[in-house]
């Protein structure tokens, strides 16, 4: 007979044939040193606290591990990002800013792959104080000799700054780069190894480089990656306009922005 029949025909509700619920009062001690794992390891969630509980001598099995859980109400706590110790170096984008433009160009690289799943490579270079980019170079490969012809044609372009920041990336520091920078009379600010935000206006202009172009579009050949770069550039130069500078696109800042080689002027948009 099934049990639902049977308490009809004895005239008693299901419920009454179950058993009583255990005293929480017995989980005190449980609880307790749940809660000081929880508090000791942050990072574990319920399955790892039950088994380090199992582990000391404690008869719980992962039902009785869950139900303390939620009722403590416990949850393992997001992720946050970890605060980092700004200024660590002087060369840092904070320390040494620009004072207008042509003062302080920043340089670095960003990488992708085209649909064949082949490398690509974009050396991206902007002004600090107009936040123009200057190059966006893609290549399968820019070792230091591509690097140096780069930087020697915006040069010829638009003048030399007098400094240029940079990571202590191999092509940066190469001896072609550092013989071109004699020449030129532009002065190196190499930020701290693994700081990238010390390079903090590269790092902003490859994040809208990514999503608004390198996410959204897939690139068959190089120099298909090179058309759409270019169309993205010209773009980000005359059409979006950035917050920094009064919502004035770059190029039109840097028309106002009076340029000077003279690192005792500065420069100011009218």
């Amino acid at each position: 007979m099934s049990e639902r029949r049977a308490g009809r025909v004895v005239g008693q509700p299901r419920s009454t044939q179950r058993r009583p619920p255990a005293n929480r009062a017995a989980d005190g001690p449980l609880e307790r040193r749940v809660l000081e794992l929880v508090r000791r390891h942050r990072r574990f969630g319920c399955r790892r606290v039950w088994a380090l509980s199992r582990a000391e001598g404690w008869r719980v099995n992962r039902k009785r591990a869950y139900r303390l859980w939620r009722r403590l109400g416990l949850k393992v706590p997001r992720r946050q990002r970890r605060r980092r110790r700004l200024g660590s170096s002087a060369n840092a984008c904070h320390r040494r800013r620009a004072e207008h433009a042509g003062h302080v160009w920043c340089w670095d690289f960003i990488h992708d792959r085209t649909a064949d799943g082949r490398p690509l490579k974009r050396l991206s270079g902007v002004d600090e104080y107009t936040r123009e980019c200057l190059a966006l170079e893609v290549r399968r490969g820019l070792p230091a000799a591509a690097v140096v012809a780069v930087l020697a044609d915006v040069v010829r372009r638009r003048g030399a700054p007098r400094h240029a920041r940079s990571d202590n990336g191999p092509e940066f520091i190469a001896r072609a780069t550092r013989a071109w920078r004699e020449r030129e009379r532009v002065g190196a600010l190499y930020t701290a190894p693994a700081a990238p935000w010390e390079n903090g206006y590269a790092e902003a202009f490859h994040s809208r480089l990514r999503d608004e172009l390198l996410d959204a579009e897939e690139f068959g050949t190089p120099l298909e990656a090179r058309v759409l770069a270019g169309q993205w550039r010209h773009e980000y130069n005359h059409e979006r306009p950035p917050s920094a500078p009064g919502y004035r696109t770059p190029a039109a800042f840097a028309e106002v922005a009076t340029v000077s080689v003279d690192p005792t002027l500065t420069a100011t948009g009218t």
